[in-house]
């Protein structure tokens, strides 16, 4: 039979950083509101749950890069909300962020989220933060906890 490793939803003992952007802040402060609720309701202690806002979504990969270089945090949760306006910002937008926040989970080994919304509309947006699609912020949560989880089961690369 094949080893399987599996992270779980237990977050007591552990210590999460949450960037979220302020821009859009109807939205993003729904997916953080369902982010802490997640974590609280794992075991993540009040006080283990920092919260650091940015202007807006580019800002998001600088603050997280910082945090998941610290290796204070289990997870980085990167939270915010571009929405598609008449021109091709968003795009440019949505491409650098979600390419930085990668990166940063790959060089510092920390499990960093990508919890920020790339919609084409604020319709879409608002069912995405807690509407008839899910909250963004909850599944960030849950995955944050589960990485955090699975990270110390992997074999010891250093033998």
């Amino acid at each position: 039979m094949a080893n399987e490793f599996r992270g779980d939803l237990k977050g007591r003992h552990r210590r999460f950083a949450i960037v979220v952007s302020r821009y859009n802040e109807s939205i993003t402060g729904k997916l953080l509101t369902g982010a802490v609720d997640t974590l609280v309701d794992a075991g993540v202690e009040d006080d283990s749950i920092d919260v650091f806002w940015v202007p807006g979504a580019w800002e998001i990969p600088l603050i997280a890069d910082l945090l998941a270089g610290s290796q204070r945090y289990a997870g980085v949760i990167c939270l915010g909300a571009v929405i598609r306006g008449e021109t091709t910002h968003d795009q440019h937008i949505n491409r650098q962020v979600s390419q930085s926040l990668g990166q940063t989970a790959l060089a510092s080994g920390v499990p960093v989220l990508m919890g920020v919304l790339t919609c084409n509309s604020l319709e879409q947006a608002i069912h995405r933060s807690g509407g008839n699609v899910g909250n963004k912020g909850v599944e960030c949560a849950e995955a944050a906890l589960e990485m955090a989880n699975l990270l110390p089961q992997l074999p010891d690369r250093s033998a």
